[in-house]
């Protein structure tokens, strides 16, 4: 796929550059300020982005504020936000309104072989990912809301690899369980979360927003 990088360390473009030709992407520009992101996407349009969470001028929430920007004029974009550290307030900015194509990820994450290659390809067919670390924050932070603690401990795993992009085969490989059976722990991450009835890809995203959103009322 075409993708955009945006990170005011050259050192971060490089590298980000080399792990995405290496697996077999076009990296159709680079960037090092959020001023320039707005025309190169308009005129490269690229597939996805990959923005970088803090940059200049303020060195605090840019790529956020990107992120939300660019949503809003391209719809079927790709965006994935890194981060350094994992910042919920952040994380529920990018997704509370149900966007789909939205990531949030640290830079750790994406060291694994292929990582940012799959999420980029999951933001880019419409998912959402989210990184795990924040799941786990999230979840222990609202531990008072019933449907949360109604999750088993399994169900929790298996939501937290749906936030990482996870299909059910891929995360019946993490698991080393059957795919039947982790749709059967999906199906119950559903009832118990009392998500409407919508299609199976909106219900994921719900699922993961579900935690994101519960600060609001907490």
């Amino acid at each position: 796929m075409r993708v955009l990088v945006v990170d005011d360390q050259l050192i971060t473009r490089v590298g980000l550059h080399q792990l995405l030709t290496g697996e077999g992407h076009e990296v159709v520009g680079m960037l090092d300020h959020p001023g320039k992101v707005a025309p190169a996407v308009s005129k490269q349009r690229p597939d996805a982005v990959v923005l970088d969470l803090v940059m200049p001028p303020d060195f605090s929430d840019e790529g956020v504020r990107i992120a939300l920007d660019l949503r809003r004029e391209h719809t079927r974009l790709g965006i994935l936000v890194l981060s350094e550290h994992a910042i919920p307030e952040c994380a529920e900015r990018l997704l509370k309104s149900g966007e789909k194509g939205t990531g949030y990820l640290l830079k750790e994450r994406i060291m694994v072989p292929h990582q940012l290659s799959r999420a980029l390809l999951h933001l880019v067919s419409g998912g959402t990912v989210m990184e795990p670390e924040l799941i786990g924050d999230l979840m222990r932070a609202r531990g008072r809301d019933e449907r949360l603690a109604g999750l088993s401990g399994t169900e929790r795993e298996v939501l937290g690899l749906l936030a990482e992009g996870l299909t059910d085969k891929g995360i019946a490989e993490r698991l080393y369980v059957s795919k039947n059976t982790v749709s059967t722990h999906v199906s119950h991450i559903f009832d118990k979360l009392d998500l409407p009835r919508s299609s199976l890809d909106n219900r994921r995203v719900l699922a993961i927003l579900t935690y994101l959103q519960r600060s609001e009322t907490d």
